[in-house]
């Protein structure tokens, strides 16, 4: 990919994006990808895409999660890790053969109905199953391997689970972190980021990722438990919205 190939917009698009992307990041601890990189494919090839949003997620997550590292909730973390990591071998065997769009299909009717869900019920009226730690480890990481879009399936799992905003935020983002890394790791295996101009695009983007994470922080603090869901809600829905209109204009 060459500088010269690129349109003059992206230099106004990409910032804009990736702030709007990371102030939802910053907020809910996920949902930067699947509102960035609908946006941002049209100017660049998704295969530059995913390394490059892979990187930005690995540091944004980190900057959440260590900053609010005391908020994560061990137990939930124990419960649904090993079947996130069961996910990931499921994603890159298993789920492969099926067509992305049957899956971000499925993916986004599934967040929009459960953000409808969040929206119109604020207040948890009782806890789920910790046994629901097993299709959300395993459908989050599968989902997470093939296209960076996880964070629903953690949220909608974790939001059942856990009371307090704050806790389900760090938690969301600390297995955003882990599945970044994990995928970064992968892309470097197979030779997908290791490419100069993926390295520059992380350089020149990260600061525009610092101020969406710092809009959404001041966005999270200021909201009530009940508002918090309704803003998950609104996420969730935004993000499968965003799935759909991908399937649909492809």
């Amino acid at each position: 990919m060459e500088i010269n190939d690129l349109s003059p917009w992206l230099l106004l698009v990409a910032p804009v994006i990736i702030v709007m992307g990371y102030t939802v990041f910053g907020l809910s601890g996920f949902g930067s990808t699947v509102i960035s990189v609908p946006v941002l494919a049209h100017f660049l090839p998704v295969s530059y895409l995913v390394p490059l949003m892979a990187l930005l997620d690995l540091a944004s997550a980190s900057l959440v999660g260590s900053a609010s590292r005391e908020h994560v909730s061990k137990p939930e973390m124990k419960r649904i890790i090993p079947w996130m990591f069961v996910g990931f071998v499921v994603g890159v065997t298993l789920l492969k053969g099926v067509p992305d769009e049957y899956l971000r299909t499925a993916l986004g009717i599934f967040a929009m109905g459960m953000g409808v869900y969040s929206i119109f019920n604020p207040t948890v009226l009782r806890t789920i199953s910790s046994w629901w730690s097993v299709p959300a480890g395993i459908v989050g990481g599968a989902i997470a391997t093939i296209f960076g879009a996880g964070g629903p399936i953690y949220s909608t799992y974790l939001g059942g689970r856990l009371k307090d905003k704050t806790e389900i935020r760090a938690t969301i983002s600390t297995l955003i972190s882990i599945s970044a890394f994990t995928r970064a790791i992968m892309y470097a295996v197979t030779g997908l980021m290791l490419h100069v101009p993926i390295f520059e695009g992380f350089v020149v983007l990260a600061p525009f990722v610092w101020v969406g994470l710092k809009l959404g922080d001041r966005i999270h603090v200021g909201l009530s438990q009940q508002q918090m869901r309704r803003a998950i809600g609104c996420v969730l829905v935004l993000t499968g919205g965003s799935l759909l209109v991908r399937v649909f204009v492809a």
